[in-house]
């Protein structure tokens, strides 16, 4: 038809053609990485790695957590948030400048010792486990369960 100055055809053919082709070279690309990374990287034993990939190894089987980090980071972050964004309502209301100031880092404080508690259980139950089960396997290679088992049996007995 005509050349529109304003240039209000907002959908074009040949950018969303590029665009969907993208998306399908990507799915593809990520569903092989994905597939080569879990052979690589996520079946096999850490002891065959060492240096970088062994941290690659922890990172895919998801060993180490991040998440402690970025909410300490977060916390901060909102924290400085509302103790600048309380100021803003002294203007308007001392009081709700004080409960915001007060009770907004309050609540906020105790909202995410809420969140770390959880991720300390989390953390000190993959440690006691990490334990566990390597004590399970020193007791089964000293042969202790077998004389441990015999000596419940004697005591069975003598009762």
């Amino acid at each position: 038809m005509y050349n529109d100055f304003y240039d209000t055809n907002l959908i074009s053919t040949s950018a969303t053609r590029v665009d969907a082709t993208w998306l399908v070279v990507s799915a593809v690309v990520a569903i092989i990485g994905g597939i080569v990374a879990y052979f690589l990287f996520i079946s096999k034993k850490k002891e065959e790695y060492s240096g970088f990939v062994a941290w690659l190894h922890d990172f895919l089987n998801f060993k180490v957590y991040f998440i402690d980090m970025f909410l300490k980071t977060l916390y901060v972050i909102c924290t400085i948030y509302i103790t600048l964004g309380s100021f803003s309502l002294i203007g308007s209301s001392v009081a709700a400048f004080f409960l915001m100031l007060i009770l907004g880092n309050v609540v906020l404080r105790v909202g995410y010792e809420f969140v770390l508690m959880f991720l300390t259980l989390v953390n000190n139950t993959t440690a006691i486990n990490s334990k566990l089960s390597s004590q399970k396997k020193e007791t089964f290679k000293e042969g202790k369960y077998q004389k441990n088992e015999k000596n419940k049996s004697q005591e069975k007995d003598v009762d």
